[in-house]
This record gives structure tokens, C-alpha cells and sequence, in this order.
């Protein structure tokens, strides 16, 4: 059965019923519909919550199910009488169209509607793409009429964005000049709104979006072209978290959606406090391994916004493992002991930077496929002497994660003191050279002239002590998607720098990553259809 017929078969609670869960009444709540609800109003985290946080080993190209053991998870401590909520990214169309499907879990472990938070949702990703070029829009629109700040049309910063992947947009011509979009799971705004904490916030934030530079190389912000009211009317209901709820009934919150390779990966900070505020338990997930979402939750999230989790789950699959052991994608789903031996070596890596580098106390979890082999699963078990924990959420949902839930409530006993992999004063390339180090495990850095030209910018301009979000492959520990396991001794080419102050952070670029990615040669979209009483089939 598919995910969107499971998701069907289960009569979903009204909303509001969902709301008064967590204790929210029905002036908290403006409803989309019976099953969707935007939260309205600012809260505080409790101060004896716990924030628990699901990532993962680096992962195959269709995923190894962490949002799906991240809503397991939840519904497996709600089972066991704990008040729990989830915080969870928002699915970006692009991914849903593409090759990975939706983002709203799978089986029985699912948020729903899984349709309509997978396609339109409240509107968040739209308000975002129209915000953003809206402020592309006048940009375009100063310089032609008469350009009274004297932006240098070849020093403009900011970029176009779209939630579709498009290869064709990566690089074109408009207004006279050379451009390039990205996908708005990667753009400035989208990070602005997952990190602003009210509305004065956001507008603060928006104001100090670097738009570009003037023709005697001083820098121009969005406030500078009095864009920062429009873009915020566009943005104040989008500002606001989405309540929906899993299949078996447990809130989740569900708001913001930067992918986790080309931005920070994280879901709102207004969203993860709320739920903090609400509940005792806040499970959330950040994306792809704890190379990429989770040091950037830890390094970057947390730390600009006081958080700290009580514990980490490290999610690992067998086909995960098979792959960092040398097997191709398609020979997966067949026995390999010898491989999967070879490729703990990457879920080791993860658990050393989770308890060694950010010092936090974890658990790993086992998320079981039909085609793993009962020979497998004992080798995994027996290489990490019976220290794993198997799940089973996706044919039991909440049921099959009971075990790792008690896991999870003993390790959040322990006492922990998040470290980070960089200090915020450090130099922008030792933030970067830190991470290589620390985090993936490798040698160094190299710098581009292109790079060395906009560090001595943001050196000048004030912006090198903002955090460093890096954009690199999820496949791999290093920047080269090809280089599986656990490497050694590379070196990680960083090619490009970009400043985003509004948000709070400079995107280091490395490899070969773009900010728009492309269509498979056969996309998901192609198979999928609707009938002539809109059913869909096909969205997974």
C-alpha cells in the first residue's frame, strides 16, 4: 500500500482538538480547514523541556527514512504517556516532484494531510518565492529608474528563487546582466523566517539583507531601497508555525523548510520553542547526517538561539551501510556482510562527532527495511556490541518504536553541556577549516581567489564573525560525493562565499554544489496522476 493510501485509511482528529492537546484554545489557532492551523502568538520554552534531536548517517539518494523515524519516534513516547510534540520542516516541492518524494514521513509513522503538506501547505513556501523576488523585483526596478543608490549592476548579490528543481535556471540573463536562481529551500528569506523569533525580528532581519554593492564598493541593504514593509506584509502570516498532527493522532508542528546541504536544514526557531512551550518532549529532526543538519542545528540553530538537546538519535540503515561499503545503489537490496562491515565506518564517524565533538549523549537506531537479512541485522548488532536499537515505525508506527523511545527518555536523564566545533570569534576560515576537521574528518581547506576576495570583503565590512553554514554534497563526509565511508586525509575546495546578513550567517560553498538542483531523467512527477474527483496517485 502506498503512503497516501495509509495516510487515507486514518480519520484524522479536527484540529482544534489537536490544539487543546497542548493546551491551546481556539483564539491560539487560525484554521486552514478541519486538519491545519497556523499558530498564533509568541512562547517561551519550559524550562525543564526536552529537545531531542533525529539525524542520521549520510545517506543513499532516496533517503534512509529519518523524518519517518523522527515521527515514529514521537508516537512511540506519546504511547508511553509522555506529553510529546514534533518539529518538523515543511516538504519543498522540488524534492516532492523530483526523486525523494515527500517529506511527511511514510507508512504508518506519517503527519497528515500528507497531500496538502506536501504540495501548497498554508502557503509558507509561496509567501517566501514571492517575497524573495518581489525584492529581486525591485532591485532591478531602482537601477532601471534612475538607480539614486548607485547599486553596480554587476555587484548585485541577491538572487531569484522558485520551489521547482530546474537545472535551466541555474544560469541566466535578465535585466541586462547575468543571473542565477535558486530554490527557495535555499534562499536568504527562507532562512530569515526559520530564524526570526517575532515580527520586529523579521523586519530587522530583512532590513539587513545584502542586496549588493554600490559603485564605490559600499554595501546596499534591503532598508536601503524601503523594501522591508512589502516584504514583510508578504511574510507575517507565513511568520506563524503550522500545527497538523501524525496518523495516530500526536501535534506536530510543522514550519520553514531549508534543505540541509545548500542551507542550515533546520526547521523555525519560533516553531521549536513553541513546542518546547507546549510539551515536555519536542522531537525534530535536522537533514541528511550529523555532517551537515545537525552541525548546523548545533553549531548554528542552537547556539544563536539558546537551544540545547537532552539527546541525539543517530538513524542508520543497512542499505546506508551496504553503500559506504562499496555496493552500487541497485545491488542494495541483497546480502552483503562483508560490505556492511566495511561501512560502520561512517556510522562510527557520526557517533564520534555527536559524543566527541558536541558532547551530547545519544542513541542509534536501526530503521529496518523488508529486504534486510536476519544475518545482517546480527552483524550490525554484534559490531556495535548490542548497543543499537531496531525501529520498525514504518509498518508499526509508534508501536515499533516503543524500545527506542524508552532509550530516548534515558539518555535525555543524562546530564549534558552542548560544546561546538568553532568559536563565534573565530576567523571565517577557521570556522570552516574546523568543521572539515572536526566534523568530516578531514585535512584542510583550500581557497579559491574568488573566496579570498569576498573574505577580505566581509573582513572589511564587519561580516567575519557570523557563523558559517556550508553548503556541500550529503552523500559523502567530504565535498566529493564519491568518496564514501569514513575518508581520511582530503582536503575540501571551497569555491565560492556568500554573505547572508539578514539571516545571520555566510554560506560557505564547497565542491562541486549548486543551489538549484535538477530533474532526474525520470522525475517522480511523471508518475503521478488525478483523477476526475482529484485523487491523487502516485505522491509518496
Amino acid at each position: 500500500m502506498q503512503d497516501i493510501e495509509i495516510a487515507r485509511s486514518v480519520k484524522l482528529k479536527s484540529i482544534e482538538s489537536v490544539g487543546k492537546s497542548l493546551g491551546l484554545k481556539k483564539n491560539d489557532l487560525l484554521c486552514y480547514g478541519e486538519n491545519m492551523a497556523k499558530i498564533v502568538g509568541e512562547f517561551q520554552p519550559k524550562e525543564n523541556s526536552k529537545l531531542i534531536l533525529v539525524t542520521a548517517i549520510n545517506p543513499t539518494k532516496a533517503g534512509e527514512g529519518k523524518t519517518t523515524v523522527a515521527i515514529g519516534l514521537a508516537d512511540g513516547l506519546k504511547r508511553l504517556g509522555i506529553n510529546v510534540c514534533l518539529a518538523l520542516r515543511e516538504p519543498s516541492m522540488g524534492p516532492v516532484f523530483g526523486i525523494k518524494g515527500g517529506a511527511t514521513g511514510g507508512g504508518r509513522a506519517q503527519i497528515a494531510p500528507m497531500e496538502e503538506i506536501n504540495l501548497h501547505f498554508t502557503g509558507d513556501f509561496h509567501a517566501i518565492t514571492s517575497a524573495n523576488n518581489l525584492l529581486a523585483a525591485l532591485i532591478d526596478n531602482h537601477i532601471f529608474q534612475g538607480n539614486e543608490l548607485g547599486i553596480n549592476p554587476e555587484e548585485v548579490k541577491f538572487q531569484r528563487c522558485l520551489d521547482v528543481n530546474d537545472r535551466a535556471l541555474r544560469e541566466v540573463t535578465a535585466g541586462g546582466r547575468k543571473q542565477s536562481f535558486v530554490i527557495t529551500a535555499a534562499s536568504e528569506i527562507m532562512a530569515i523566517l526559520c530564524m526570526a523569533e517575532n515580527l520586529r525580528d523579521l523586519k530587522v532581519r530583512l532590513g539587513n539583507i545584502l542586496v549588493g554593492m554600490n559603485y564605490v564598493g559600499r554595501p546596499v541593504y534591503a532598508r536601503d531601497l524601503k523594501a522591508v514593509e512589502a516584504l514583510t506584509i508578504l511574510l507575517k502570516d507565513a511568520l506563524k508555525p503550522n500545527l497538523v498532527q501524525t496518523l495516530e493522532g500526536t501535534p506536530a508542528i510543522v514550519h520553514c523548510g531549508p534543505f540541509a546541504n545548500i542551507a542550515h536544514g533546520c526547521n523555525s526557531v519560533r516553531a521549536t520553542k513553541t513546542a518546547l512551550a507546549l510539551s515536555d518532549y519536542v522531537v525534530t529532526e535536522a537533514g541528511f547526517g550529523a555532517d551537515l543538519g545537525a552541525e548546523k542545528f548545533l553549531d548554528f540553530k542552537c547556539r544563536e538561539a539558546g537551544l540545547s538537546p537532552s539527546a541525539v538519535v543517530i538513524v542508520c540503515t543497512i542499505r546506508a551501510l551496504k553503500l559506504h561499503g562499496g555496493v552500487k545503489f541497485e545491488d542494495l537490496g541483497k546480502e552483503n556482510l562483508d560490505a556492511l562491515k566495511k561501512g560502520c565506518e561512517n556510522l562510527k564517524r557520526h557517533i564520534s562527532v555527536i559524543k566527541n565533538v558536541y558532547k551530547l549523549p545519544y542513541v542509534v537506531t536501526l530503521n529496518k527495511f523488508t529486504e534486510d537479512s536476519e544475518k545482517e541485522i546480527a552483524l550490525l548488532k554484534k559490531l556495535f556490541k548490542n548497543t543499537i536499537v531496531e525501529n520498525n515505525v514504518w509498518a508499526d508506527g509508534g508501536n515499533g518504536a516503543l524500545e527506542l523511545g524508552k532509550e530516548v527518555v534515558k539518555c535525555c536523564e543524562k546530564k549534558a553541556k552542548l560544546s561546538f566545533a568553532y568559536k563565534k570569534e573565530d576567523s571565517i576560515e577557521k570556522k570552516i577549516e574546523s568543521i572539515v576537521k572536526k566534523v568530516y574528518g578531514g585535512k584542510g581547506i583550500t581557497l579559491s581567489e574568488k573566496v579570498k576576495k569576498e573574505l577580505a570583503f566581509a573582513k572589511a565590512h564587519g561580516f567575519d564573525k557570523l557563523p558559517v553554514i556550508i553548503a556541500k554534497t550529503q552523500y559523502s563526509l567530504s565535498a566529493d560525493a564519491k568518496l564514501l565511508g569514513a575518508p581520511k586525509g582530503f582536503v575540501v575546495n571551497v569555491e565560492d562565499i556568500q554573505i547572508r546578513a539578514g539571516a545571520g550567517f555566510i554560506v560557505a560553498v564547497c565542491g562541486k554544489m549548486l543551489l538549484m538542483p535538477a530533474l532526474s531523467a525520470r522525475p517522480a512527477a511523471l508518475g503521478m496522476s488525478v483523477d476526475e474527483n482529484e485523487i491523487i496517485s502516485g505522491l509518496f
